[in-house]
């Protein structure tokens, strides 16, 4: 029997990006009957507790993704330990998880973008779409089942 592989998604404060990439691997996971083990963090911790926004969650229900049992979390020092990958959602995130992880003397987990999943759009950040409107939640969620569908496929 093979061991699990576990990814973590991470962006800024785990209401939009990861958590939406979080259901939206979970559903791609399920559909390939993949066992995969998912979650989602923020770099910080201002949303701790709270709910996906809504503007994410209706983007994502929309598509059939379901947030409903997400709640916001930082990132941890545990996850370098618990997790085989650390999925950046953009360059900034994956650059405080290097360094996280440098600094602090982690383990060696696996850090990428979650583009870098993607045919064709390695190194391409996905854009926090806070402060804009129910479009840029639609496009965000474009690129984040392009990622999703390439990491599923291959790990």
């Amino acid at each position: 029997m093979s061991r699990e592989t576990s990814i973590l998604f991470v962006c800024t404060g785990n209401i939009c990006r990861s958590p939406t990439a979080e259901a939206v691997a979970k559903a791609l996971a399920q559909k390939a009957e993949k066992n995969l083990v998912l979650d989602s963090a923020g770099t910080g911790d201002w949303h701790v507790g709270e709910r996906p926004d809504p503007r994410a969650i209706q983007a994502a229900q929309a598509r059939g993704y379901d947030l409903s049992s997400i709640t916001a979390r930082a990132v941890t020092d545990d996850d370098f330990i618990r997790f085989d990958h650390l999925v950046a959602m953009d360059e900034g995130h994956r650059r405080w998880l290097a360094e996280a992880r440098s600094s602090r003397q982690l383990p060696e987990t696996k850090i990428s973008l979650l583009m870098d999943w993607s045919v064709g759009l390695a190194r391409t950040s996905i854009p926090d779409p806070y402060y804009g409107d129910e479009t840029d939640f639609e496009r965000v969620l474009d690129l984040i089942e392009k990622g999703c569908q390439g990491l599923v496929s291959r790990v």
